[in-house]
């Protein structure tokens, strides 16, 4: 089983085991006309899993035409980067050394302010969020040096602008699609066993735009509380970051110089994507 489908089966148990008792003592909300009709604020926290991307290398510029889509070579012609890349944060210089760190996966939490019209048993609206997840994402690669080179990146913080339609077959329960656009800041960050060169990062902290996609369902435990289970799946466009490698006091030989003077890297993966599952509490005024 999954790290996602035990936060999924967790979540769901939790929300099951609350919600039990509440509609116990409240019998049911009344299926007034006005539930999932106004404005509501809604809490949450969840688990954010992250796409599996055993294949993904760092890239390569040494030519400096903007294009990562060298191999960085040695004075006699061979692949500096031979002994190869792992989906991770490298431990070491070498992959006997410790090999990679595996991506995290981890907590994500925010909050929402959101306005729905109910129509009969339609209901469309929109909504404002801001969250956090604390997954982290990394890729390394090993030069023959050797040496070891990793670039990670997390999320600092997410806002999101989402439409919602759903149907509610009695007043009490909503089962919802959403989607829309969404900006984060993402922070990267570079680590290397390479002493000799100078490392300069570029574009590190930046804001990126992406979307998210996905749907879930509430339930109204009485006229104004609510809650629910929700899931998204988030892709966030994050191709500017790079590492520009310069001599340092490495010699003029050295692999990374010996094409244009200085080399930049990349990680391969273009997008920071990651599907969440979430348990939200709400009021609705």
């Amino acid at each position: 089983m999954t790290n996602l489908h035990r936060a999924m089966s967790a979540i769901a148990l939790a929300a099951t085991m609350t919600a039990a008792p509440a509609f116990a003592q409240d019998a049911a909300p009344s299926g007034r006309d006005s539930h999932f009709d106004g404005l509501y604020i809604q809490g949450f926290g969840g688990y954010s899993a992250q796409n599996k991307d055993n294949a993904e290398r760092l890239k390569f510029d040494t030519d400096g035409d903007g294009s990562y889509d060298n191999t960085v070579r040695t004075a006699t012609g061979a692949d500096a980067f031979a002994p190869g890349f792992c989906n991770g944060r490298a431990n070491g210089a070498t992959r006997a050394a410790g090999g990679c760190r595996g991506d995290r996966d981890g907590a994500e939490y925010g909050a929402r302010i959101g306005y729905d019209r109910r129509m009969g048993n339609f209901v469309v609206g929109g909504l404002i969020e801001g969250a956090k997840t604390e997954a982290k994402d990394a890729v390394s690669g090993y030069s023959s040096t050797p040496a070891g080179y990793a670039i990670q990146r997390e999320m600092d913080w997410s806002a999101s602008a989402r439409l919602r339609a759903g149907y509610t077959p009695g007043g009490g329960a909503l089962f919802y699609v959403t989607g829309g656009g969404s900006y984060a800041k993402l922070d990267h960050t570079f680590t290397t066993t390479n002493t000799a060169n100078s490392f300069d990062e570029q574009r590190n902290g930046k804001g990126v735009w992406g979307w998210q996609a996905g749907g879930g369902t509430e339930i109204m435990l009485n006229d104004h509380m609510s809650l629910g289970l929700e899931y998204l799946y988030n892709r966030y466009t994050d191709n500017k970051y790079n590492v520009v490698v310069g001599q340092g006091t490495a010699p003029a030989t050295n692999p990374f110089l010996l094409d244009s003077g200085s080399t930049r890297i990349k990680g391969g993966d273009k997008n920071f994507d990651y599907h969440s599952l979430r348990a939200t509490v709400g009021f609705q005024f």
